[in-house]
């Protein structure tokens, strides 16, 4: 196990360095000059001038590519053009809207998916499982902005009973904060759990086609029983692999819907940086998200020895 993690954590280093040099190298892939593209149109040559030097763009690529990387091991992400403050303080601030966005969010996904794809896997080609895979393939396919204004149309603007957008601290209170997050966690959840109900329920049919479910149903073991202890549990392994593997929906998805229900997260300053073309945010962010991801697929892996103990590292 530990030789395992040992090897694991050193691809994941290769693979930040990897990102690193692309995330470091979107600054210059951009057509022009990027520092007249970030001036604009009315922007004066001292101004250009200005953001070239900002920016180190009048030294060698290597050269600037090695100051950023060694101002990343000290966690400066550099100064946003437009704000001139630290990338990492803006990243900061918006980091409680993008985090209970998310948490809610799985809470959401992972409650209702799990129960209705083990419910169609335990009543298979009933009416009940096609309309548990109706509503997957539905939810799936669906983009997250029209289902988040289908959602704002009925429960904010004819229902009037949550609010239409905005976001609430947690501090200001758990209700103000909870009922603000409710439809922004439907509208993204639904997709998210459409996935893993599917992968769920394929998995778990899978798990209850094998001879020793037969054998604890000879047994006279309730179905429940049967379900929970021998069926999921044995069906976990592909579960937990589809979540890790959905944070990257997650991330992509929590960027547009923080955009439609205005919510100040780390995706809502995503989108302002692209349309300003900050990019010391751009590259800031790209680098958080893409930590993140790596990481939770790690701890996803790991713990794959605690739901299915014949896998040895």
């Amino acid at each position: 196990m530990l030789s395992y993690i040992v090897r694991r954590l050193g691809a994941t280093i290769v693979v930040m360095a990897v990102v690193a040099f692309f995330v470091f190298s979107l600054l210059y892939l951009t057509p022009g000059d990027p520092a007249a593209v970030i001036a604009g149109d009315v922007a004066t040559a001292e101004d250009i001038a200005r953001i070239r030097q900002s920016l180190g763009l009048d030294q060698p690529f290597l050269v600037r590519f090695g100051n950023w990387v060694w101002a990343l091991l000290h966690g400066d992400l550099g100064t946003s053009i437009f704000n001139n403050l630290p990338v990492s303080k803006l990243i900061s601030q918006r980091v409680e809207p993008t985090l209970s966005l998310t948490i809610c969010t799985l809470i959401v996904a992972i409650v209702t998916s799990v129960p209705l794809g083990a419910i169609a896997a335990a009543r298979a080609e009933s009416k009940l499982d096609h309309a548990i895979m109706g509503f997957s393939v539905l939810g799936f396919s669906l983009p997250v902005f029209v289902l988040a204004y289908l959602l704002i149309l009925l429960f904010s603007l004819q229902l009037q009973w949550l609010p239409v957008q905005g976001y609430r601290p947690i501090s200001e209170g758990l209700w103000p904060w909870f009922r603000h997050l409710i439809l922004p966690s439907l509208a993204l959840g639904t997709v998210y759990a459409a996935l893993i109900a599917r992968i769920t329920r394929a998995s778990v049919l899978d798990v209850l086609s094998q001879d020793y479910i037969r054998t604890a149903q000879a047994k006279g073991l309730k179905e429940r029983d049967i379900m929970i202890h021998h069926a999921l549990k044995n069906a976990a392994v592909p579960i937990i692999t589809v979540i890790g593997i959905g944070i990257g929906l997650l991330i992509s998805g929590a960027v547009v819907t923080e955009t439609v229900f205005a919510i100040p997260g780390i995706g809502r300053l995503t989108v302002d940086a692209i349309l300003r073309r900050d990019y010391p945010i751009i590259q800031g962010v790209i680098l958080i998200f893409s930590a993140t991801y790596v990481i939770i697929n790690l701890v996803i892996d790991l713990s794959y020895v605690f739901f299915d103990p014949r896998i040895r590292y």
